[in-house]
């Protein structure tokens, strides 16, 4: 059976500016890799409520699961709770479980819990609370789609929360052969192989240190014996 598939949705203007760099896409890769779920596309949209509930509505239509992250926190422009509800038609309002976590933290806090705070209680019917140990204020799952925070470290917590309920397939594997070649040096090769070995994939990302060209050879897949195979003849190939 071929793995899950998976998108990522970035929300965030700060994200499209440049005032901000984008770290979450890069450990969703990793984890996902590890768990066996191909993720397959990123997207990244405006705050902006029409091209949130686009985005969503194909992504969660297209694959398996969808990872959001950005919106979901106490200001004015934090709309991607309402989004995902009005994608999967759903009511949304301040949820008693949610409040009651954020009521704990903040009295914990010495905080109140106001308005701007309480926004981060509103879930929409149906969901499911996603645990964030970092800062309290929950991410939630409707349908395939698990909505998190922006901010890196509570991203990674609610990745964490999130991957044990998920169910994987087999983790990527892969291994690395470093070529000093240039990549039209090495193209015919390259190809011949993948064509015989079209169940593992073979990707070339060159480099150049100190005027002098070179790749690396990467080779992926999920069995760890045809890697085997296909780097020993790669390896055999190129001359190394």
């Amino acid at each position: 059976m071929p793995n899950p598939t998976a998108a990522m949705l970035v929300i965030g203007d700060e994200i499209l500016s440049g005032r901000t760099r984008d770290a979450n896409m890069h450990y969703l890769a990793q984890e996902l890799t590890k768990h066996g779920i191909d993720l397959k596309e990123v997207r990244i949209v405006s705050d902006e409520a029409p091209a949130i509930e686009a985005a969503v509505t194909a992504l969660s239509q297209g694959y398996d699961h969808v990872f959001t992250s950005g919106g979901i926190g106490p200001t004015h422009d934090d709309i991607t709770a309402d989004c995902i509800a009005r994608a999967f038609g759903a009511q949304i309002d301040v949820r008693d479980d949610a409040r009651a976590l954020l009521q704990a933290h903040y009295d914990q806090s010495g905080l109140e819990l106001n308005e701007a705070r309480l926004r981060m209680a509103r879930i929409p019917d149906g969901a499911t609370l996603i645990d964030n140990p970092v800062s309290t204020a929950p991410g939630f799952t409707l349908g395939n789609v698990h909505v998190m925070a922006g901010v890196p470290l509570v991203f990674q917590a609610m990745v964490a929360s999130v991957l044990p309920t998920l169910t994987g397939g087999k983790p990527l594997l892969s291994q690395t052969l470093r070529v000093n070649r240039g990549e039209g040096d090495i193209a015919a090769i390259l190809a011949a192989v993948a064509e015989e070995f079209g169940d593992v994939s073979i990707g070339c990302y060159p480099f150049q240190i100190n005027g002098v060209f070179g790749a690396n050879v990467v080779v992926r897949g999920t069995d760890g014996s045809r890697i085997d195979a296909v780097t020993t003849r790669l390896a055999k190939e190129l001359g190394l």
